[in-house]
C-alpha cells in the first residue's frame, strides 16, 4: 500500500495486485484495515479510524484505490461512482493486438456467481447486463499490447470478459483465456488514473498510479510515452 494523495476527506492509494480491498471469506487482512493502521499512525490518532470503502478492484488487479476518510465524503463519493462522476482510466496488456486501434465494444455481460466468472453475448440474454467499455492500442509489441481502457458501465469482471471477448484477453488471467499466469499470481490489468471533482473542496483531483514493477509493463509504458 502507498499513498498517493490525502487531504482531510480522501485518501487514495496504490493497491498491489493479490491485496483484497475489503475483508472477505478468506480472512485475509483486506487493504481497508493497512490504510486505517497508517492513518492512526501518521496522523497519531487515538481511538478507531473511520474509513469508508466506496468502490473495489479485483484481487489480482492493481492501482489506484479510493477511500472515503469521513461518513459525509464516504456518502458523496458512493453517489459519484453510481452516477458516473469518478472518471476511472485503466491499462491493460492483452494477447496480442485488437484488429481496431481504438473501438467501442459493447456486450450483454452475464455473470455466474458459483464460477465467480462472466461472459459476453452480441444481444440480450436472461439475467445478462449491459456492458460498454472503450479502448485505444497505446503500443504493442511481438506478443503483446499495451491498452488504455475507459469504462462506461461497471459489470461484474467487464474489462477481463470483454477483451477476453475480441481475442485479447488480459497477460496473466488464466480465468478469462490467457496462455500462461504471470509469476506473481496478478494479471496485467492496472487501474492508472482517476480525475473527479472533490466531494467537499470541489477542486477537480487527477492521481495517476505508478507501474507495477515488471519489465513488460515499463518496456510498453515507455514505447507508449515515445508514441
Amino acid at each position: 500500500m502507498t499513498p498517493l494523495y490525502e487531504d482531510n476527506h480522501i485518501i487514495i492509494v496504490y493497491k498491489e495486485a493479490g491485496e483484497i480491498v475489503q475483508g472477505d471469506k478468506t480472512g485475509d487482512k483486506p487493504l481497508s484495515e493497512t490504510v486505517k493502521e497508517w492513518i492512526k499512525t501518521e496522523h497519531n490518532k487515538p481511538g478507531n479510524v473511520f474509513l469508508g470503502v466506496v468502490h473495489r478492484l479485483d484481487r489480482p488487479v492493481a492501482g489506484i484505490v479510493v477511500f472515503g476518510k469521513t461518513s459525509k465524503a464516504t456518502a458523496r463519493l458512493n453517489k459519484m461512482f453510481r452516477e458516473g462522476e469518478i472518471h476511472k482510466t485503466y491499462w491493460a496488456i492483452v494477447q496480442g493486438c485488437p484488429a481496431d486501434d481504438e473501438a467501442t465494444l459493447t456486450d450483454w455481460i452475464l455473470r455466474k456467481e458459483k464460477i465467480n466468472k462472466s461472459f459476453a453475448y452480441d444481444h440480450e440474454v436472461p439475467a445478462s447486463k449491459k456492458a460498454i467499455l472503450s479502448y485505444k492500442v497505446l503500443t504493442h509489441g511481438d506478443n503483446y499490447s499495451l491498452l488504455e481502457v475507459n469504462l462506461k458501465t461497471g459489470r461484474h469482471h467487464q474489462i477481463r470478459c470483454q477483451l477476453a471477448n475480441i481475442g485479447c484477453p488480459i497477460k496473466g488471467d488464466l480465468k478469462y483465456g490467457a496462455r500462461r499466469s504471470n509469476a506473481d499470481g496478478s494479471i496485467s490489468l492496472l487501474s492508472h488514473r482517476v480525475e473527479f471533482v472533490h466531494p467537499v473542496s470541489h477542486k477537480t483531483i487527477i492521481v495517476e498510479s505508478p507501474l507495477p514493477h515488471d519489465r513488460l509493463w515499463e518496456s510498453l509504458a515507455k514505447d507508449a510515452c515515445k508514441g
